[in-house]
């Protein structure tokens, strides 16, 4: 059973133009085409987009997500790589989690500071944002 774009969208959740990027991308085959030229897509494509869907969900990057469909379509070898893939996703995940209970913490901290009903040249929210030494924890950006 063959089945067009707007079929595959509506069945995977991902929006016709990121099908075609990703196809562009080489994550998926470039499609069977009807007498008309219009895209047909299978079983395989409909799960392949699935487990690209599923992975984009758990944050893995294109680079990553590339990387273990080259694995899946090489059920001979050892799944080390998917493991290390999986592994760099947790720690990259673990990171950003510290980094937003860091958030949290200082802005809680601001907002508990302030009592909103001065006048805004005594606001603590205002004061903190534009001075980074009144802040009690390292939140920076990494690009600044």
């Amino acid at each position: 059973m063959f089945f067009p774009i707007g079929d595959l969208a509506r069945q995977t959740g991902v929006k016709v133009p990121t099908i075609r990027y990703y196809e562009e991308r080489g994550l998926l085959d470039a499609p069977r085409r009807s007498a008309g030229n219009q895209r047909r897509y299978g079983q395989a494509e409909l799960e392949r987009l699935r487990f690209i869907r599923h992975a984009r969900d758990l944050g893995f990057s294109l680079g990553a997500i590339s990387a273990l469909i080259e694995l899946q379509e090489h059920p001979d070898r050892t799944c080390e790589a998917a493991t290390r893939i999986a592994q760099d996703q947790l720690d990259a995940t673990r990171r950003k989690i510290r980094r937003l209970r860091a958030l949290e913490a200082e802005l809680s901290r601001i907002t508990e500071r302030c009592t909103g009903d001065g006048p805004s040249r005594d606001c603590y929210v205002l004061a903190s944002l534009g001075d980074h030494a009144l802040c009690e924890y390292d939140h920076a950006t990494e690009d600044g």
